[in-house]
C-alpha cells in the first residue's frame, strides 16, 4: 500500500510497521523477520504478538513448542487455535507440559480459543489460570472438565459443537465460576434439567446464546429467574419453546438486544407483548415474515425491529 501512494515501505516509522506486521498472518509475520535486519528485530517486538491466530494452520506439537519458546512471550492476551480430533498420541496439539510453558511464558494470556481439539488426556488443572474467556469448537472434553480445586475463573465462555458437553459440565462451570458470557450452540445432551441446576449460579450472566439446544419453557424460566442482569440474548432453532416460555421473558428489565430465530409455536403477538413489557430493549432480531416485522416495528418505534438471519 505504501509503495502504491509513492512512499517506500522503509521510511514508515517502527510504530507503524508494528501495527501492520501485528495484523500479518502467522507465516507471513515470520517470513517478514527474513526481509532485513531491521524487520527482523520489529518481528520478535512483543507488540507484534499480543494476538495469535494459529487456526488456519494444522500445527504440530512441535511447531507450536517452537513458536511457545521463541516468539510467544509475555504480551500475547489471545490465542487461537485448531487441533486434530482422535489423534494419536504422538500428534496430540496439547499436552499438560505444554500448557504449563504456556502459563509460565504467557502470564497475561486472557483469551483461548480452541477448535477441533481433542482434550480428552489434558487434565483441566493444566488449563492456564490467567484465563477469563474460553472458546471451545467442535472439541472433546473428558467428563471431569471444568472441575478443579485450582482453576481459572473464567468470566466467558462459549461451547460450540462440542457433543461431550453434559449438564454436569455446566454445572460445574457455573458453580465455580461467576460467568458473564455463555454461548451454547450445538449442545445436545444438554437438558432442562442440567439447565435448572445451573441457573442459581448465573446471577452475573449480561449474554446469552443458545443454538441448536434441546431446551424448553422450563429452562428459560429457571435462567429468567436468576439472571435478572441479562442484556442481549439469542434462541434459536428450537421446538420446545411456546408463548408461554417466552411471556417469562418480561421480567428481563434490563435486556437490550433480543434475537428469536424459533418455530412456528412463538406467535407474533406474544413476541409484541413481551417487547412492550422490555422498557430498555433496543435491538430486535426476528424470523417472521415481512408483514408481521414491519407491524412489530409499528408498535416499538423506539426499537430497531430487523429480520433475524
Amino acid at each position: 500500500m505504501a509503495e502504491a501512494a509513492g512512499v517506500e515501505v522503509s521510511v514508515l516509522p517502527d510504530l507503524v510497521l508494528l501495527q501492520v506486521l501485528a495484523l500479518l498472518p502467522l507465516r507471513d509475520r515470520l517470513r517478514a523477520a527474513r526481509v532485513c535486519r531491521r524487520w527482523q528485530q520489529l518481528v520478535q517486538d512483543p507488540m507484534v504478538w499480543r494476538y495469535v491466530d494459529l487456526s488456519p494452520h494444522r500445527l504440530c506439537s512441535h511447531s507450536l513448542w517452537h513458536l511457545v519458546r521463541r516468539h510467544l512471550g509475555d504480551s500475547l492476551r489471545t490465542l487461537r487455535m485448531r487441533g486434530t480430533l482422535c489423534s494419536v498420541s504422538k500428534r496430540r496439539l496439547l499436552s499438560p507440559a505444554l500448557l504449563a510453558a504456556l502459563s509460565k511464558r504467557c502470564p497475561r494470556l486472557h483469551r483461548l480459543s480452541l477448535a477441533e481439539t481433542d482434550l480428552r488426556h489434558v487434565p483441566y488443572e493444566s488449563i492456564p489460570l490467567s484465563l477469563t474467556m474460553l472458546e471451545l469448537s467442535r472439541c472433546e472434553i473428558p467428563t471431569a472438565w471444568f472441575l478443579a480445586s485450582a482453576a481459572p475463573q473464567l468470566r466467558h465462555l462459549i461451547v460450540h459443537n462440542t457433543p461431550g458437553f453434559f449438564d454436569h459440565h455446566l454445572l460445574n462451570v457455573s458453580s465455580q465460576n461467576r460467568l458473564k458470557t455463555l454461548s451454547l450452540c450445538g449442545t445436545y445432551r444438554l437438558t432442562d434439567t442440567g439447565i435448572q441446576k445451573a441457573a442459581p449460579h448465573l446471577e452475573e450472566l449480561e449474554r446469552l446464546v443458545l443454538r441448536h439446544c434441546s431446551f424448553g419453557d422450563a429452562a428459560i424460566s429457571f435462567i429468567v429467574r436468576h439472571a435478572k442482569r441479562l442484556r442481549f440474548l439469542e434462541m434459536s432453532d428450537t421446538d420446545s419453546l411456546t408463548d408461554v416460555g417466552l411471556a417469562c421473558l418480561a421480567t428481563l428489565q434490563h435486556l437490550q438486544a433480543l434475537c428469536l430465530h424459533l418455530c412456528d409455536k412463538i406467535s407474533p403477538s406474544a413476541v409484541t407483548a413481551l417487547c412492550q413489557a422490555l422498557p430498555q430493549l433496543r435491538n430486535l432480531k426476528l424470523t417472521f415474515e415481512k408483514e408481521e416485522i414491519d407491524k412489530i416495528r409499528a408498535i416499538l418505534p423506539h426499537c430497531s425491529v430487523s429480520h433475524a438471519p
